[in-house]
């Protein structure tokens, strides 16, 4: 069997050189086009000292010196978007509180040791004393100033 070979190869040729030209356009029309938006961007706005004075914008934050008694002065930088409430927690009301107990459990401690002959009345007082004491022991602590405490803002 034999076969017969065209040795006509110019076709081939062709379609490949319209391939490569059609890429080239392609490549042409996506650097104009990037050229365009190149162009049409706005020119970008570059860093540069303006005087607060003179600027029509207000300063996104102020530095200043602050000097704390004998200390060396530091710079210190105001956060203008920091918040400027303040919370403040108060305990004197609740410290005021338990000092009235101690002073009632002193009272009651020196009324014991004074009314020794009347026992009615050093049970009646002992007990009264327990209950301070307890209620001292409830409320001298650190756990029950903060839930009592008041709270405000500033």
């Amino acid at each position: 069997m034999s076969m017969k070979i065209n040795g006509a190869y110019s076709h081939y040729k062709t379609n490949d050189m319209e391939d490569v030209k059609q890429q080239k356009k392609a490549e042409e029309i996506k650097k104009e086009q990037e050229l365009e938006k190149v162009s049409n961007q706005k020119e970008v706005e570059k860093d540069e000292y303006r005087s607060s004075e003179k600027s029509d914008r207000k300063p996104t934050g102020l530095y200043h010196l602050e000097q704390k008694g004998d200390e060396k002065p530091k710079i210190v930088y105001d956060d203008p978007k920091k918040p400027e409430k303040k919370c403040i927690t108060n305990t004197d009301r609740v410290d005021r509180e338990i000092e009235k107990l101690k002073e009632k459990q002193k009272q009651l401690e020196q009324q014991i040791r004074s009314s020794s002959k009347d026992e009615k009345k050093t049970k009646e007082l002992e007990r009264k004393l327990a209950q301070v004491k307890a209620e001292l022991s409830q409320k001298d602590n650190d756990t029950y100033r903060r839930q009592n405490a008041s709270v405000s803002e500033q």
